[in-house]
């Protein structure tokens, strides 16, 4: 399934309800100027358009590799919106056989963006299609089958593709090497969180100082999309209580919602709790983690650990994750015997 983007709001009513979509396109930036953040990234993004414009053609195909909730979404529109374009969406487990890919590339307007997210999770036959299209602008249809099938060449019309990963890793090689241009985006600094939200609380009319916008900021593990909803949340605490945006409401609301100092939500402190008090810090195995906290293995090692990584409360080893010092110390728990000494918990990586 793909959709069209207006140029405001992604319409999908199936998904998200008006008010919604209504304010999700009020916060995202609608230029590369607006765009705050991933500094390298915008510069490199905007030769690139403005070199196509120059010598009026489509821009080279881009692939945008990151964690979630970076503004991969963001930057695709803003592509579409800086060359004046149409911009189609879809995502690549919408993408489960050639022929759905070939509907959506048929269909394709001269110039228009297409926006194919996750797209390291497209079928094999589809990625296949893929190659063809993204070089020379074409595709072969097979009609029939066996001994009697014939491929019939179809020209498409120029195009632009944005494929956005969270596992850059899983795309094959001959997929990857067809981008004119990769972009890495990075998790945010403190003080561009903080500009995200001056931002975000000015389109949202919500009166807030500095110091609790910054305490908002360094929650929000460096993803500008967690902090513009920790905003929401604050918005709604300071509007049922009545007492305002305030450093006190901010720290409450956070509270109340298990967000903590370092930006540990529930599922985080389930995780450390779990590793900490009943495997002693480790090493544990990722599915036994996995296991003890009721959880996908997929959603611990793609959401929880890479954030638990990057802040250093816990560690990867070839026999399993084990909890540092600086976990121990958040949680203001003492390991019961030391590292390295024997544990029955570790299943590997």
């Amino acid at each position: 399934m793909s959709e069209r983007y207006d140029g405001e709001a992604l319409v999908n009513p199936e998904v998200e309800s008006e008010a919604e979509v209504a304010f999700e396109g009020a916060l995202r930036p609608k230029s590369l100027a607006e765009f705050v953040g991933q500094r390298k990234v915008r510069g490199q993004l905007q030769l690139l358009l403005d070199a196509a414009a120059i010598q009026s053609r489509t821009p080279d195909h881009i692939l945008l590799a990151g964690p979630p909730g970076l503004g991969k979404t963001t930057l695709a529109m803003i592509v579409a919106h800086e060359t004046d374009r149409p911009l189609r969406l879809t995502s690549g487990p919408a993408i489960q056989h050639a022929g759905d890919l070939a509907a959506v590339l048929s269909s394709l307007v001269p110039g228009e963006v297409l926006f194919i997210d996750e797209i390291h999770r497209m079928a094999r036959p589809a990625e296949e299609m893929l190659y063809l299209a993204m070089e020379d602008f074409r595709i072969d249809i097979m009609v029939g089958k066996g001994a009697g099938a014939t491929s019939i060449p179809l020209d498409l019309s120029p195009f632009t593709l944005v494929g956005a990963t969270t596992r850059a890793g899983l795309l094959p090689n001959p997929l990857r090497d067809r981008f004119g241009f990769t972009a890495h985006l990075e998790f945010y600094e403190t003080e561009e969180l903080v500009r995200v939200l001056h931002r975000a609380a000015q389109l949202l009319s919500v009166q807030i100082d500095e110091e609790s916008l910054r305490e908002i900021a360094s929650r929000s593990r460096g993803t500008p999309r967690i902090a513009n909803r920790l905003l929401r949340r604050v918005r709604d605490y300071a509007l049922v209580t009545g007492g305002g945006a305030t450093l006190t409401a901010v720290r409450a609301a956070l509270e109340l919602y298990d967000v903590d100092a370092l930006g540990l939500d529930r599922l985080d402190r389930a995780v450390m709790q779990i590793l900490l008090e009943r495997f002693n810090g480790g090493p544990v195995g990722l599915n036994t983690l996995a296991v003890s906290v009721g959880e996908e293995s997929e959603t611990i090692e793609a959401v929880v650990e890479p954030f638990l990584v990057r802040i250093g409360l816990i560690s990867r080893t070839p026999r399993g994750r084990i909890a540092t010092n600086a976990g121990w110390q958040h949680f203001g728990m003492r390991r019961d015997n030391p590292p390295g000494a024997p544990a029955l918990f570790g299943d590997g990586l």
